[in-house]
């Protein structure tokens, strides 16, 4: 550890001139500055006093979303003896989790040093730490193995990337993948993977995806807007569209004039993944009647707006696409069109809405392939592809909606991996056989 803990510094040192001028420049690398280097936030140690803590480390808002469920089943299933906090890594993720826990018990991860590490474990002295996904940190795992703290990774997945690099450098990641006490995979093949890569058979259990237990949010306003705005013309989302080179807003906005504004007149919403990419996103819009629509919109200024005939809605708020989703009347899935992985293709399959996503889906290609199997997803390779697909799902309901209703069984056969986890999570803590 003192080897990895000197690379850190260095690796610090070297990069903080781009820190600093980040900090000086952009509000979100200032945001959580103190917390990440271990000043713990009283809020938080309140919150624990007098009862025991489960640590639940969420990413961003996939995470956060995954974890929903998990964090209100657990804290049933411990009792009013336990306390579940929650950790984020990035400014979306914190402010969903706000919104979804309550600010006291929501906190930035600190940064993997042994002194912000160090000053969570003293303040909140967890039972456990649980790690949504494939988070993992040296520093971290080595002190909670030091303080008799057992770590789960929950909802665990080793893509392509990380089981090729995982192989590569087993003699590092071997020791890394074998810290964590309870490793609970997606499928069957990400279980396969760990125990290859070094994981222990005894740690691994396959519990499925909580990502199909996620329900959207009741309470958004959102949704209603959007229907309003489409003034009864069919509705088009692209949801976590990501950077690119060309953006894939831009990729998707080709594919909706070429095929669906004239043809169909479909109102298009766009949902960039990331809010900072928010200004970017509307300057491409310039040329178009557009309007922006969240929380902070209210309704009398949608009625002015809808008067204009809006083309395309730009998405400007946190946490609601889910909600959105379920009043498209297709819906792309982003991070497809460019290599990043992909995005969760769940959120629109539970409302029965058809799915579509371009070639690349590697994060997620157990659910796909559970999709493709049922017929419940149109997968495409480029713009072109998509603009037509989607024009056709749009002109052909009785297609769109056997897609669908396909997707929709598989979200729902699916579900009860938040259950399992839950169950694994709470033998763990009590010590009991799982």
């Amino acid at each position: 550890m003192l080897a990895y803990s000197a690379l850190l510094t260095v690796a610090l040192v070297l990069s903080s001139p781009w820190w600093l001028l980040r900090m000086a420049t952009t509000e979100r690398y200032r945001e959580g500055l103190r917390q990440r280097l271990g000043a713990v936030p009283w809020q938080l140690v309140l919150s624990v006093q007098g009862r025991r803590a489960v640590w639940v480390h969420a990413v961003s808002v996939g995470e956060v979303l995954a974890a929903s469920r998990l964090v209100g089943e657990l804290e049933v299933a411990l009792g009013d003896g336990y306390r579940v906090v929650i950790s984020t890594t990035t400014r979306t993720g914190q402010a969903l989790a706000r919104e979804r826990f309550g600010a006291n018990r929501v906190f930035y991860m600190p940064l993997d040093f042994a002194f912000s590490v160090r000053a969570y474990l003293r303040a909140v002295r967890p039972a456990a730490l649980i790690l949504m996904e494939s988070e993992l940190w040296p520093r971290m795992l080595h002190e909670c193995g030091r303080g008799g703290v057992p770590v789960v990774v929950a909802n665990a997945r080793m893509s392509d990337r990380s089981f090729a690099r995982a192989q590569r450098m087993q003699w590092i990641w071997g020791r890394i993948l074998r810290k964590p006490a309870l490793w609970l995979a997606q499928s069957e093949q990400d279980a396969l993977r760990m125990v290859v890569a070094g994981v222990r058979t005894d740690r691994v259990q396959v519990a499925g995806n909580m990502k199909f237990d996620i329900r959207a949010p009741k309470r958004s306003r959102v949704p209603e807007r959007i229907r309003t705005l489409a003034e009864g013309r069919p509705i088009f989302v692209a949801g976590s569209t990501v950077e690119g080179n060309p953006a894939e807003e831009e990729l998707v906005i080709r594919a909706w004039k070429a095929s669906m504004r004239g043809e169909t007149k479909a109102l298009l919403v766009l949902a960039p993944r990331h809010p900072e990419r928010f200004a970017a996103v509307e300057a491409m819009l310039r040329s178009m009647r557009y309007a922006k629509v969240s929380e902070h919109l209210g309704a009398g200024e949608v009625d002015e707006i809808s008067e204009l005939g809006i083309e395309v809605v730009l998405l400007d708020t946190i946490g609601d696409l889910a909600a959105v989703y379920g009043v498209a009347d297709v819906a792309f899935v982003g991070g497809s069109l460019v290599r990043r992985g992909g995005h969760n293709p769940l959120e629109p399959a539970q409302f029965g809405v058809p799915v579509v996503m371009g070639a690349s889906f590697e994060n997620f290609r157990d659910v796909v392939t559970k999709l493709q199997e049922a017929g419940g997803i149109r997968l495409v390779s480029d713009e072109v592809e998509l603009g037509g697909v989607v024009a056709d799902l749009l002109s052909d309901r009785a297609e769109a909606k056997a897609i669908g209703e396909a997707g929709r069984r598989v979200f729902e056969e699916q579900q009860g991996a938040t259950a399992r986890s839950v169950k694994a999570i709470v033998a763990l803590i009590r010590g009991e056989a799982a």
